[in-house]
């Protein structure tokens, strides 16, 4: 029979690294541009203004590569322990294996002898990555990757953060509270929205969203900055 191509774009490969970067560059404008107009609604000067936005970037992307990392390497070493039993499970009882694996199956649909066949079938070809994959949830397309993971969000981070900083340095000191506010909101919301289209989610949401709550944690540390800055 002639063999047909039907290419399909899929998005789900791109998720785990999709998620950390646009949570990085998120995280790195939010969390960057507040504390920066915290501080200048304080009135610190802008060599204050650059040596905080410095500070919260490095510090940022820093803590963002650790936190990634020991959340997604903790999930990697659950994987690698769910392998080893199953590894152990099939030697031990390779009979009882390929029932429950011929179960999982019939659970999805299919009737009890072609389930059989088709998990006799698969643990033949290879039976670890057939339980690996229909019972544990695992798939190399899903396998965590902790390395991976921390470096895409500190880099994220720190290209989020480098956008406020930039700001500082190029705007007049006395419009640097309206700018880098306004900017930083915009690019968020520009973010955001990128972000739902790649997943294909509904976009003006996603903007409206992601902005709203950047604009908000920048009002609540800027009136903070402002109150402590009357009272010091």
């Amino acid at each position: 029979m002639p063999r047909t191509t039907h290419p399909e774009l899929h998005r789900t490969e791109r998720i785990g690294w999709l998620r950390a970067a646009v949570l990085g560059a998120n995280d790195g404008i939010v969390s960057t541009a507040s504390l920066m107009v915290g501080v200048a609604a304080a009135g610190a000067s802008r060599g204050e203004l650059l040596v905080t936005g410095m500070a919260g970037l490095v510090a940022g992307a820093m803590s963002m590569a650790a936190g990634e990392y020991v959340s997604v390497r903790s999930q990697a070493d659950a994987e690698r322990a769910d392998i080893r039993r199953e590894r152990a499970e099939l030697a031990a009882q390779p009979a009882a294996e390929k029932q429950e694996l011929a179960s999982i199956y019939v659970a999805r649909g299919l009737t009890p002898d072609l389930a059989k066949r088709v998990a006799e079938q698969l643990m033949a070809h290879d039976a670890l990555a057939a339980h690996a994959r229909d019972e544990l949830g695992i798939s190399p397309a899903g396998t965590a990757r902790p390395v991976q993971a921390a470096l895409t969000s500190a880099a994220s981070f720190a290209a989020g953060s480098a956008f406020p900083v930039l700001l500082a340095v190029v705007v007049p000191s006395r419009l640097v509270l309206p700018v880098l506010t306004v900017a930083s909101v915009a690019l968020l919301a520009v973010l955001g929205g990128l972000a739902a289209w790649v997943g294909r989610a509904p976009v003006l949401p996603a903007m409206i969203r992601v902005a709203v709550l950047g604009a908000l944690a920048m009002a609540v540390t800027a009136g903070v900055g402002r109150l402590f800055g009357a009272v010091l």
